[in-house]
């Protein structure tokens, strides 16, 4: 057993300069290796983090702009929709108006053709009444005609 705790003592003396080596190793990658990746690391995760921030606010922006492009639009229908009422109102009105005048010009037209028929209908009634008695007097003259040759 002396032999083995000689040998394991021996090992470790001997191995006393590699693990001084490690130390030393291990030391220079912290200060020089390890905190300069830490360092870059976390200005990765400023970074990322920055970015996704921008990306929110930029989906939060695009949102606003987007709703606000939807109430322009709305407004923008509305105010065509209204447009073609005012239009439409318009027309109507217009249509009413020419319905009017041509119902105005109609009745004028009526009166003056009933003003024309009554002109015609009292010339005729004494056209009719002069001949009738013209011919009352043709018919009373031939009545009478035969009846005086007749009786001389």
């Amino acid at each position: 057993m002396d032999t083995i705790l000689r040998q394991v003592g021996e090992l470790l003396i001997s191995s006393i300069p590699t693990i001084l080596c490690l130390l030393v190793v291990w030391a220079g990658y912290i200060f020089i290796v390890h905190r300069k990746l830490q360092q870059v690391l976390e200005q990765r995760h400023q970074l990322t983090d920055g970015a996704m921030q921008r990306a929110r606010q930029e989906i939060v922006d695009a949102e606003a702009r987007t709703s606000e492009y939807e109430q322009r639009i709305r407004e923008a229908r509305a105010q065509v929709y209204q447009t073609q009422q005012a239009n439409r109102q318009k027309m109507v009105e217009q249509r009413t108006a020419a319905l009017a005048e041509a119902r105005k010009q109609a009745g004028e037209t009526v009166k003056s053709a009933r003003a024309a028929l009554e002109k015609d209908v009292l010339a005729a009634r004494t056209t009719l009444e002069q001949q009738a008695g013209v011919l009352a007097d043709q018919v009373i003259e031939s009545i009478l005609r035969p009846a005086a040759a007749g009786g001389r």
